[in-house]
């Protein structure tokens, strides 16, 4: 069963220097990397990013995945990630963080496409304190169709512990993280494919809600998905499966495991809990295929 893992963080150094600099632009970064290691019990990953890059495709080939889904998880790691996407032969698909209402961010968008190599944007409106149906943002979504690019927009539930290990603010701001807020776009722009993580991370109704309203919206399925504790009935993973195949289509369900850190490396756990899940929900073998592997390759090609 090919693997196409659809949510995967390559986390350079670069990524890690940027959160403490957000923390504190004046600090040892040297020193303070070293303490957040110690603190996250992580480990830091080499500054040349294609020694980073060796270690996650070895990672990839010890598990079986063949592709994957790779996010530049800030912009500042935005160069270190399209290192690694030119040189991964392929198997990287990368998407980068955006804020569509910093200035430039039109312009942004272009040279993500054009001069670095990447097939979407990352939306965090809970994050950057927008709706995604503000006028203001069309030209940024114009952009991305003209660029023939894809968004991955995270609603719900917004957890960075990596963030609160450095010590920043939690400035997230959940009225502006209703999946629903998509709705408008999705129809605006047919051409540009969606993808909200974590089946929506506990806007659950309202996902399914957009999936049968929406035919270009997708989910992914990655995390623990531990935001079905928040549901006023109580879910299994295999009723979220059942669910998500009757509203979005088996077709437009791609798997992903949310891996980012080592030594803990690529989450195993997570394949295996969900092939589980998806056997119980009564997924035959080929559309567990479709959703492992299938989907994603088809929606992003070679």
């Amino acid at each position: 069963m090919p693997i196409f893992d659809s949510h995967l963080h390559f986390f350079s150094r670069d990524f890690f220097a940027a959160m403490v600099r957000q923390k504190n632009p004046t600090a040892n970064i040297d020193q303070a990397l070293d303490d957040l290691a110690q603190r996250a019990k992580i480990e830091l990953p080499p500054s040349e990013v294609l020694a980073h890059l060796k270690r996650w495709l070895g990672e990839l080939d010890r598990h079986g995945v063949e592709r994957a889904l790779v996010f530049a998880s800030l912009p500042e790691e935005a160069a270190a990630v399209a290192e690694a996407l030119k040189n991964s032969a392929g198997r990287f698909v990368g998407f980068c963080m955006a804020n569509p209402r910093m200035d430039g961010a039109v312009h942004r968008v272009h040279k993500l496409a054009h001069e670095c190599g990447y097939r979407g944007v990352m939306l965090f409106p809970a994050l950057h304190h927008y709706h995604l149906f503000d006028a203001s943002l069309l030209p940024f979504f114009e952009a991305v169709a003209e660029c023939r690019m894809n968004v991955l927009a995270h609603f719900g539930i917004l957890q960075v512990k990596l963030r609160d290990a450095i010590g920043l603010p939690r400035i997230y701001d959940s009225r502006f993280a209703n999946p629903l807020d998509l709705q408008a776009v999705a129809n605006r722009f047919p051409q540009i494919k969606f993808i909200l993580p974590h089946f929506g991370c506990g806007f659950f109704r309202e996902t399914l809600m957009l999936g049968l309203q929406c035919e270009n919206v997708y989910v992914d399925t990655s995390s623990s998905n531990n935001w079905m504790i928040t549901q006023p009935h109580k879910l299994t993973l295999a009723e979220v499966f059942e669910k998500t195949r009757l509203a979005f289509g088996v077709e437009k369900i791609l798997f992903g495991t949310d891996s980012g850190v080592f030594p803990r490396g690529w989450r195993k756990d997570i394949l295996k809990e969900q092939k589980q899940a998806m056997v119980s929900a009564g997924f035959s073998e080929a559309e567990m295929e479709m959703v492992v592997g299938g989907n994603a390759g088809r929606l992003f090609g070679k």
